[in-house]
């Protein structure tokens, strides 16, 4: 249902101001969810700007088409992986991309898609629900050192590897199937005992981080969104953890340097100069104003990066 996607964009004013949209303009937004972003992007960018958009859900695609009807004629979307933007839109294309990452409120909030534990539901947190594997099937099948490892390496679990071996033995007695089950045995062998946080908000999360390769396809999607932009144009990246974050930030730093370097090690004798693929345009990321926390209190953990294409490459 595409009602289930009419939600806020997060910081819709320092988007605008980052992308910058004129009339016949050129952008692309590669998670369109419900299309606030874009519908934002499209009025800036009347009569004339262009938006390719792209989501993984098929829902935000039907919900991004209708709420962008006013501006048919200037738009083309599409159910893809924004990891795939620059096999379909060109080299040097656009003025503007736009990435705002993670899982939408209306995905947490229909427990049907199984995203979040506070919604009893199958276990399921596929973005795209065309893929074949769930989080029910990762859970059931992946080996206690793979989970601890998803748990580590993608929540943060301190207590990943006890987590991981418990989960390994239940399945034996009963397989995973809702999301209410996993968050129960989580919640005993880790019990709450008065924090702020349920004990299962990080592996939910590492599950959901590796059962959509939300890593890997950000790492493709960065350098592909790099590519399909104009010289002068921008990337506008809206992170919501620090791992993500930490990709992004990583990305610009690494090809905003003016040198590169041999043998792994960055150290001046072994620097060789290099024109620059981009330059930061902040420093440090730009956080939700006191208005916006008060107004949409799902935006504190959100954080802005914009990047400017400098050089072909």
């Amino acid at each position: 249902m595409s009602f289930r996607f009419h939600h806020k964009p997060v910081m819709p004013a320092e988007v605008l101001d980052a992308l910058r949209p004129k009339p016949g303009g050129r952008y692309a937004d590669g998670t369109i969810g419900g299309a606030g972003h874009a519908e934002a992007i499209m009025a800036a960018s009347s009569p004339s700007g262009w938006l390719s958009g792209c989501d993984r859900d098929g829902d935000a695609i039907e919900a991004a088409r209708e709420r962008l009807a006013a501006y048919a004629g200037r738009f083309e979307l599409r159910q893809a992986n924004f990891s795939e933007l620059a096999d379909w839109l060109a080299p040097g294309s656009c003025d503007g991309v736009l990435l705002d990452l993670g899982v939408s409120s209306p995905q947490l909030d229909v427990a049907e898609r199984g995203f979040s534990f506070q919604h009893e539901g199958p276990l399921d947190m596929r973005m795209d629900r065309r893929q074949p594997t769930t989080a029910a099937e990762l859970v059931g099948g992946a080996s206690a050192e793979e989970l601890a490892r998803i748990f580590w390496e993608f929540g943060g679990e301190p207590q990943a590897r006890r987590l991981a071996r418990e989960i390994v033995r239940e399945r034996a007695r009963w397989p995973f199937e809702t999301t209410s089950r996993l968050a129960e045995v989580i919640e005993r062998v880790s019990p709450r005992r008065g924090k702020r946080a349920h004990p299962a908000t990080k592996i939910f999360q590492a599950l959901r981080i590796a059962v959509n390769d939300e890593i890997g396809s950000l790492r493709i999607g960065l350098a592909g969104a790099l590519k399909i932009l104009k010289p002068g144009g921008r990337l506008a990246v809206i992170t919501f953890h620090s791992l993500e974050d930490r990709v992004v930030k990583d990305f610009g730093r690494a090809r905003a340097q003016d040198y590169t370097f041999t043998g792994g090690v960055d150290v001046p004798e072994l620097r060789q100069p290099r024109a620059p693929e981009l330059k930061l345009m902040n420093r440090k990321p730009i956080k939700p104003s006191v208005a916006e926390l008060a107004d949409n209190p799902r935006s504190r953990s959100a954080k802005l990066r914009v990047m400017e294409k400098i050089c072909e490459l």
